[in-house]
């Protein structure tokens, strides 16, 4: 059973798979050649499923950061005899810069240790094992390294360290001076081709300065960003564009699965997937962080794998990212899960759920972009246009809502918000669309939503807009009725419902429960971060940015040591739970410090050149 905090991790990507890395120097979880590919290394769910461990004698002390703008990790260990520093990186297709951050790549985990003082001993455990943990892999040396093979998998790794072989396992130990260093490179391939070659040791330490080189100049080119909390909108941009999947640029929620939303329970999803509102809500949050030049790549994944949405007039809720549709749930009983939260899942069973609210996401982002999205061609056009048109025929039903509750189906509020978003964002939009004689339908049906929401979402004895029409249960996603302009932040019904959440929806320490009510899963739900970002996004627009500061900084506390956020916090540890990093977390993040920002603008005690949203970037 794996017991790896979950906020010891660190992310490596290559923006086509990812990995995460524990304290102590294993790299605990890496899924190649896509980020929803099965594991080479999976001991993250299980001991059994693989891990590669460059592990430090005696370390006291451990310091990680990330090379500066890049997702290059340097984990420093101090011991009684001596300092090592720990280098790790998905390798980067050589030579890429800027804009083609993520073009190609070779698969390939690099790993460096370098004694930098004293003397120190390394212990080297790389017992990689495919599909899950299911295939233990044949090893044999080769020229330079070794090579794992088993069912549809194979790992080269480079070295010069001489490993004893056992079954499925080569280790090791070495001691070294200062100024000595071993460096390692795991290549991954399929079992039926011919094996990559070896790497050229000498070449890691060059190989790892151009990945940071790649990601340093994404950011150069990129992140312009200079309001409030720059530094955490910094790092929260370089983590969105490493959850993107660049040959097809689908954004992906988080590059776990599993990893549960209460220890030892069965609230355990695959999130290595597109979901339409989490890309969405990534993307805009792209606009304020790093200047996204992704907008139309991602626009041209979904508007091909939601092709048939002018044929089923409904628009699935999430797509592999791959563009695939069929998303069906397993389980994998032979893996017992993080801290024995079973079961381990992949797939998400959501992928069929009905979810009215992500016509409005995905029109808002459009509309956001629309400048940087160019002229539209017809199929682009008319795929926006058949987005409103769906949003007005099926606000009045009722769906699963954005946490993808899988008892009965309700009228939520959030949903039926989000489908006057899509109509006022085309209304809006429509003259670009080239469809403008549409705007008096979208209209009537935006101004009736209008009405119902105001009529069947508030609730005067409750003292908030609540989670479905006609409800008494208080839901965190109502604090997005400002942020999307349905109403203003001053609205008394707004400023009563921030106060009412506030009041009854957070824990001790004051981060926010997306809902308290039975949601027909076992377990508990824990504070959720995205939900905590929003009262602060929603404080500033209230205009109060003293107290959306006091809110925002709340929630970054929660953050480990890099800056990496999961999806919730348990209220009785403070422990992370919920997949790692997560996308809904970082994006709220920046979209609140923006918002902080511009309250901070408009009350005069910020100069306005400070918020100024970035320009350019191609």
């Amino acid at each position: 059973m794996s017991d790896t905090p979950i906020e010891d991790l660190a992310l490596l990507s290559d923006c086509h798979s990812a990995a995460l890395v524990s304290r102590t120097g294993s790299v605990e979880w890496w899924c190649v050649p896509r980020f929803d590919s099965p594991s080479v290394f999976g001991r993250l769910l299980d001991d059994r499923a693989g891990h590669f461990s460059l592990h430090v004698s005696g370390a006291e002390r451990i310091d990680r950061v990330y090379e500066e703008g890049s997702l290059t990790l340097v984990t420093r260990i101090h011991t009684t005899d001596g300092e090592c520093e720990l280098t790790d990186a998905l390798a980067m297709a050589e030579g890429v810069r800027g804009h083609d951050l993520g073009r190609g790549s070779p698969h390939r985990l690099l790993r460096r240790a370098l004694c930098t003082t004293g003397s120190i001993s390394v212990e080297i455990r790389y017992a990689p094992r495919f599909e899950y943990g299911m295939t233990v892999p044949l090893m044999k040396r080769t020229e330079g390294g070794i090579l794992a093979r088993g069912g549809p998998a194979s790992l080269v790794l480079s070295t010069d360290v001489p490993l004893e072989i056992d079954g499925g396992d080569a280790s090791g130990n070495v001691v070294l001076e200062a100024g000595d260093e071993v460096a390692f490179a795991a290549e991954y391939g399929s079992s039926w081709e011919t094996p990559p070659d070896t790497v050229d040791l000498t070449r890691i330490a060059s190989m790892l300065e151009d990945t940071s080189e790649a990601w340093s100049s994404w950011g150069r080119e990129h992140q312009r960003y200079a309001g409030p909390y720059a530094e955490f909108v910094g790092l929260s941009g370089r983590i969105l564009q490493a959850l993107t999947y660049r040959p097809t640029g689908a954004m992906i929620a988080a590059p776990t699965t599993s990893l549960p939303e209460t220890v030892g329970g069965s609230r355990n999803w695959d999130y290595r997937y597109a979901w339409v509102r989490d890309a969405s809500l990534t993307l805009h949050a792209l606009w304020i962080a790093a200047c996204p030049d992704e907008e139309q790549d991602f626009f041209r994944f979904l508007t091909t794998a939601a092709s048939s949405v002018h044929e089923r007039r409904r628009l699935q809720i999430m797509f592999g990212i791959g563009g695939e549709r069929d998303l069906s749930e397993r389980t994998l009983p032979w893996l017992a899960g993080w801290r024995g939260s079973s079961p381990v899942r992949v797939g998400n069973g959501a992928w069929s759920q009905v979810q009215n609210d992500v016509y409005g996401e995905l029109l808002a982002v459009a509309h956001r972009l629309q400048d940087q999205l160019g002229e539209m061609d017809e199929a682009e056009s008319r795929f926006f246009a058949t987005l409103a048109d769906v949003a007005a025929e099926v606000w009045q039903e009722p769906d699963q809502g954005i946490w993808e509750m899988r008892g009965e189906p309700r009228h939520h509020l959030y949903s039926k918000l989000m489908c006057w978003v899509a109509l006022d964002r085309a209304v809006e939009m429509a003259e670009i669309l080239g469809v403008p004689g549409r705007v008096p339908d979208w209209s009537a049906a935006q101004n009736e939503i209008r009405d119902v929401i105001l009529a069947r979402g508030w609730n005067d004895d409750v003292g908030a807009f609540t989670q479905s029409f006609d409800s008494e249960t208080l839901d965190a996603s109502a604090l997005v009725i400002p942020i999307v302009g349905f109403l203003p932040g001053t609205d008394p019904r707004v400023l009563q419902t921030i106060e009412t959440i506030e009041r009854d929806l957070t824990d001790d320490s004051g981060l926010v429960f997306r809902y308290r009510e039975d949601d027909g899963l076992e377990g508990e739900d824990g504070v959720f971060l995205l939900c905590t970002f929003w009262l602060a996004e929603a404080h500033a627009l209230a205009g109060h940015p003293d107290k959306a500061r006091e809110v925002f900084e709340r929630a970054v506390a929660c953050a480990n040591d890099l800056g990496l956020m999961s999806e919730e916090i348990d209220p009785h540890t403070g422990a992370a739970i919920g997949n790692f990093p997560q996308a809904f977390s970082h994006m709220g993040l920046v979209n609140a410090a923006w918002a902080i920002g511009q309250a901070e603008e408009r009350a005069g005690s910020i100069s306005p050149l400070a918020i100024r949203r970035p320009t350019g970037g191609r």
